[in-house]
């Protein structure tokens, strides 16, 4: 069998799939009936799915407290490997080592695997938010989740049974990492840059996909398919904007499409991270790191997730960051441009956001035509002029979407 071209998995020679099918399923499945239940969260629910296609190769299971600790302090698990988010599963009690549990979605109530747990432990929530997010804050959405978790985290190996509804509901998109790394060996690919979204494609993000085109063999347009923050566009509705965008405006044998199970953690810098290590599972050897990647609200400074990469220790990743600057559309320049390329002041730049075209949107305000497409614009508005007036979300404005922050950085 010929050599593969492509990136190896993170710390592994093969993907670690611990997703059963066919038979063994079947046996599992019947066997996890039997089994006491833990419910999980949609977060952990994600995460399994992540680990039984690979996604978070090389893990065999939910961590135990020498992994979460070295994790938080280092990004280091107990063997050493690079590893910069914990990947944890809670309980309300306390679980023997040897237990066998049947693994439940607490949104779907289906079966999602088994797993027999080797360690219970208690965690401290602050410092792992702290570690993480770099703030336990109780409005970031990544440490409303942790604080949330319930009192015991509860470790051990997992056999997955299910992907639950993204392989039918997100058809279009949804991919596994072997699909993925098909794709990119049967067309040749040997360097592969992946576009983290979790918006619809605007300009700018069009423009990092062009620019990462440009000096890659392909792009991989790697969408969030998982659960956001409430105010967030829905995955049902981005991923028909980004398909339009690709259909209308990318060329075709030079860019795939992909969706993952994930929620967002909002984690900034360590999810920019997260985002590197699993899009070399998914055979991805750059990751594009722009403005606030992964980022919410002012926590973190617009280019804190790319300073990070700068400082790993050799060898700890081999997905290499790909770093782009802040980009917006000039009117002198006519176009869309970065800081290093345009000479103009701020007065002539549109500063293109996901979150002030969210705001807009939702207000009923005017979008200016160099904001997006005119198609995905169109998507987008159909979108909220069907939202319910009680269901609305406030929209809150940072520093990183309207272009404040730039006045730190241009000087």
């Amino acid at each position: 069998m010929a050599k593969s071209n492509l990136i190896s998995p993170h710390g592994s020679d093969d993907l670690k799939i611990l997703l059963l099918e066919g038979k063994q399923r079947e046996e599992e499945l019947k066997r996890a009936e039997s089994l006491p239940k833990l419910v999980m969260t949609s977060r952990e629910t994600g995460d399994l799915i992540m680990l039984g296609i690979g996604g978070f190769t090389p893990l065999e299971g939910f961590m135990g407290q020498a992994d979460w600790k070295g994790i938080c302090a280092d990004m280091k698990m107990a063997n050493g490997l690079f590893w910069p988010i914990p990947v944890t599963l809670s309980h309300d009690e306390q679980l023997s080592p040897g237990t066998e549990v049947c693994l439940v979605s607490g949104e779907t109530k289906e079966i999602m695997g088994t797993m027999k747990v080797t360690e219970s432990y208690q965690i401290d929530k602050e410092f792992e938010c702290k570690s993480v997010f770099k703030t336990a804050d109780a409005e970031h959405p990544g440490v409303q989740k942790v604080m949330s978790q319930k009192a015991w985290n509860i470790a051990g190996p997992v056999k997955v049974l299910s992907e639950s509804y993204f392989p039918e509901e997100f058809s279009m998109v949804y991919q596994r990492p072997s699909e993925s790394r098909k794709i990119f060996e049967e067309r040749g690919w040997r360097t592969v840059a992946a576009l983290q979204l979790r918006n619809p494609m605007h300009r700018s993000h069009e423009y990092l996909a062009k620019i990462a085109s440009e000096v890659s063999d392909g792009l991989y347009i790697h969408q969030l398919v998982g659960k956001l923050k409430p105010g967030d566009i829905p995955a049902d509705v981005r991923v028909r904007c980004i398909n339009t965008l690709v259909e209308n405006y990318f060329v075709k044998d030079r860019v795939v499409m992909g969706g993952y199970p994930l929620d967002m953690r909002y984690g900034g810098p360590r999810e920019g991270l997260l985002h590197a290590v699993f899009r070399q599972n998914f055979g991805c050897t750059h990751m594009i790191i722009g403005r606030d990647h992964a980022g919410v609200g002012d926590y973190y400074g617009p280019f804190d997730a790319q300073q990070i990469f700068f400082e790993l220790w050799e060898g700890a990743l081999e997905c290499k960051m790909l770093p782009i600057d802040w980009t917006f559309w000039c009117y002198k320049c006519g176009g869309m441009v970065s800081m290093k390329t345009c000479p103009h002041g701020r007065e002539d730049r549109l500063f293109l956001s996901g979150t002030a075209l969210r705001k807009s949107l939702s207000e009923g305000g005017d979008i200016p035509a160099e904001f997006s497409r005119p198609e995905i614009l169109a998507i987008l508005r159909e979108y909220y002029a069907g939202i319910k007036e009680e269901d609305k979300v406030e929209i809150k404005m940072h520093g990183h979407a309207t272009g404040d922050a730039e006045k730190k950085i241009s000087k």
